[in-house]
């Protein structure tokens, strides 16, 4: 997919998209940390798009280099406040979407570090508009062998992990994915600054969380290494989305923290997707008029 931009207020924002002619329904998808919107397009392997599945399902699928990626790397120091970061994501997607058709409405979804804007954006008043939301590769806790790790290199030791280590801590077994997309070099990007104090938004997690008024997903992988996983970690994360109709969570097999990367991610898309869809049928059962238009049926 061509890499395109937009500029929106003197900010120029990269994006990769698939346009469905009449699409059931829009994905804006986020990506994490230390990459950009190819994490959604796997280079090499069309087979484990997002973009591409979700375009052959009738979904337009827009995948957004977040504000301080891709183009607007340059204007790193205008997007530091996470507040404007929501004004220009949300200003992204009126542009891109003026002239085109949006079928159901926008389903959001993000990965890892792109989880903060995204329940931003969520708990907006306009996120009520929203189809749903899938979060995933985040967490309240960070795995236990994670947090061990980065102690002793990081903290105590002054100097970050060494670049295997760390590919290691980050992506979970090598197994899990293709030789030549284990470790990310394809599908790296340089991180804007604030991204290390973005990491702070867990502390406004609940508060952000209990906002939420669209049905929420969330997936870890069953080998996640950066986060704690396991039936407890999902529950919790889970339970925080108070104001939510209804709120799924799903530990996808055979998979480490780069969900939309592994060998899975056709599975994991597809059951992204699925739930998507789901949201536009609730959306659609949801409405006035289908709700008037049924009384005084028989049967």
């Amino acid at each position: 997919m061509n890499h395109s931009s937009i500029d929106i207020d003197g900010i120029p924002l990269s994006y990769r998209a698939s346009w469905s002619p009449q699409p059931r329904a829009v994905v804006l998808a986020l990506h994490g940390g230390g990459t950009d919107s190819s994490y959604f397009d796997c280079p090499g392997r069309p087979r484990l798009s997002l973009i591409r599945t979700g375009m052959a399902l009738g979904f337009t699928v827009i995948a957004l280099d977040r504000p301080g990626y891709g183009a607007s790397h340059a204007h790193q120091e205008k997007v530091t406040d996470p507040d404007r970061r929501v004004e220009l994501t949300y200003a992204a997607l009126d542009r891109l979407l003026a002239s085109r058709p949006h079928g159901a409405g926008v389903f959001l979804m993000a990965h890892s570090a792109g989880s903060e804007l995204a329940i931003r954006m969520a708990a907006e008043e306009r996120g009520r508009a929203l189809l749903g939301l899938e979060v995933a590769g985040t967490g309240q806790e960070h795995h236990p062998r994670f947090t061990a790790r980065w102690a002793e290199h990081g903290e105590l030791g002054i100097r970050r992990p060494a670049r295997g280590r760390m590919r290691d801590l980050l992506w979970g077994p090598s197994r899990l994915y293709s030789a030549d997309v284990f470790g990310g070099t394809a599908i790296g990007a340089p991180s804007p600054a604030y991204e290390a104090q973005a990491r702070d938004w867990v502390r406004e997690f609940p508060e952000l969380g209990a906002r939420v008024r669209v049905p929420v997903h969330y997936t870890l992988g069953d080998h996640e290494a950066v986060w704690s996983p396991g039936e407890r970690a999902l529950k919790a994360f889970a339970s925080v989305f108070t104001s939510s109709p209804r709120v799924r969570v799903h530990e996808q097999p055979d998979s480490g923290h780069n969900l939309s990367l592994g060998h899975s991610a056709r599975a994991y898309h597809l059951g992204v997707l699925s739930f998507a869809e789901e949201c536009a049928v609730f959306r659609e059962n949801a409405r006035p008029e289908d709700v008037d238009s049924t009384r005084g049926r028989a049967g």
